[in-house]
């Protein structure tokens, strides 16, 4: 059985990854700062059919100096491998440039690019070992602009950018990598930035009316492009950033 690495595997996208990837027979490492809802994530594996034995959960804070470390280690000690990494965990920063301190720019850039760095460094011997893949969750805000999230938008454009030219550098040893770009997506990032209830209900429904398809998008088709990514399915794909946004990027005002 693959093994499989999933950062964020907590909550939103990274969860619906990981009972994906548990029903089609991936063994799991899951990481992500809830261990509770690590536990609990790790149970809706099992019940999706994985072999409680298959799943390992490592509760720790991406931004520390020991996590990278701390999840190959016990994703080795476990499994023996390791033939992808997910790169889910993100944050999102709202406000204007004018109003923003440059604490908010670091913030993001630590968690949205360094923390991914440092880790896919760590995996990367062991990747090139099983030829294995990567696929990083960044955002339609890596390829297009939109106001009042500016540092978010430079975040995930920086970590585009490192999916295509380590794509370059890791092609020869036969490791393949790539980003999926999803759209607004129902999941908790919102809430968690600060939008409270009813501004965030009125930005799932002013999301009708600026992605294509009419509606924002859901974890389980995001996990399903990663899936993709990450299988053989993919076997001659590298370096892509696959939109899964509903239309959103190709949107324009007329």
């Amino acid at each position: 059985m693959p093994v499989a690495v999933i950062t964020g595997a907590s909550s939103g996208i990274g969860r619906a990854a990981a009972i994906l990837f548990a029903r089609n027979r991936y063994q799991l490492s899951l990481t992500g700062r809830n261990e509770a809802a690590l536990k609990e994530v790790a149970g809706e594996c099992v019940k999706a059919g994985l072999p409680e034995n298959d799943v390992i959960i490592t509760s720790t804070e991406l931004t520390s100096e020991e996590a990278p470390k701390k999840i190959i280690d016990a994703t080795l000690g476990k499994f023996n491998r390791i033939d992808t990494l997910i790169n889910s965990a993100g944050i999102l920063r709202a406000g204007a440039v004018l109003d923003s301190d440059i604490s908010v720019y670091d913030e993001l850039f630590d968690v949205n690019v360094k923390t991914i760095i440092r880790l896919t460094k760590t995996a990367l011997p062991h990747l090139i070992k099983s030829k294995g893949t990567i696929v990083n969750v960044s955002s339609i805000n890596g390829p297009c602009p939109f106001p009042n999230v500016t540092y978010y938008c430079m975040s995930k454009a920086a970590l585009d950018q490192f999916t295509k030219c380590l794509a370059l550098e890791m092609a020869p040893n036969g490791v393949r990598v790539n980003s999926v770009n999803p759209g607004v997506t129902v999941t908790n990032l919102h809430r968690r930035a600060g939008q409270d209830e009813a501004t965030y209900a009125a930005f799932l429904e002013k999301s009708k009316t600026t992605h294509a398809l009419g509606r924002p998008g859901d974890v389980k088709e995001v996990a399903e492009a990663i899936l993709f990514l990450a299988s053989e399915k993919s076997s001659f794909t590298t370096g892509q950033l696959l939109r899964v946004d509903g239309g959103r990027g190709i949107m324009h005002p007329r």
